[in-house]
């Protein structure tokens, strides 16, 4: 079995709770719902801007998809 390339934490129990009931209560997918929170909650942090900044010694670095909506 191959490893994942990214990390993927674990949300707790309860959170899960709370996104699934506020993503029927809005009518939109929980991951949706997540992507929405998290990139209001972080757009503008130090982790933000590091993870934005192009890597001028990296020509592979992948287009940052976040990046198109945070305009």
């Amino acid at each position: 079995m191959s490893r994942p390339r990214h990390y993927s934490p674990t949300i707790s129990r309860f959170l899960v709770s709370v996104l699934y009931h506020e993503s029927k209560h809005q009518n939109i997918p929980m991951t949706k719902l997540t992507d929405k929170l998290l990139l209001t909650a972080l757009r503008g942090s130090p982790g933000w801007i590091k993870a934005t900044t192009p890597r001028l010694a990296d020509e592979n670095t992948p287009d940052n998809p976040a990046l198109s909506k945070a305009a």
